[in-house]
């Protein structure tokens, strides 16, 4: 049976730090597509991160700088660190994964076929 589960959200101030993972059983993640999205109250879904052929990864423009996502797998596990977060990180954060492609458009949510629950990130001034 396929599964992915997410962790590591939280109640953090501004500037503080967060590691999130994304645990997968019934198949392996280094094999797969795997992103991180995240969706605040009334808006969509957006890519933070992801990565598909492991040579690039995709970072959201705001993040790029204060996120790393760590794609080399232990324990079929994936994290994506969280730095200098502030108030408008608030969302729900979700870990996804599909079949392997392209890097270019791995943040369209699409390209995804598990998803996690998801985890809450918020993140108070």
């Amino acid at each position: 049976q396929v599964q992915v589960v997410e962790s590591g959200g939280g109640f953090v101030q501004s500037g503080g730090s967060l590691r999130l993972s994304c645990a997968a059983s019934g198949f392996a993640l280094n094999n797969h597509i795997i992103g991180w999205f995240r969706q605040a109250p009334g808006k969509e879904r957006e890519a933070i991160s992801c990565t598909s052929d492991s040579r690039s990864t995709y970072y959201l423009e705001s993040v790029r700088d204060r996120f790393t996502f760590f794609r080399y797998t232990t324990n079929n596990t994936v994290w994506l660190q969280m730095n200098k977060l502030k108030p408008g990180d608030s969302a729900v954060y979700y870990c996804g994964t599909g079949s392997l492609g392209p890097t270019w458009d791995c943040w369209k949510p699409e390209r995804y076929t598990y998803w996690g629950q998801g985890t809450p990130v918020t993140v108070s001034s």
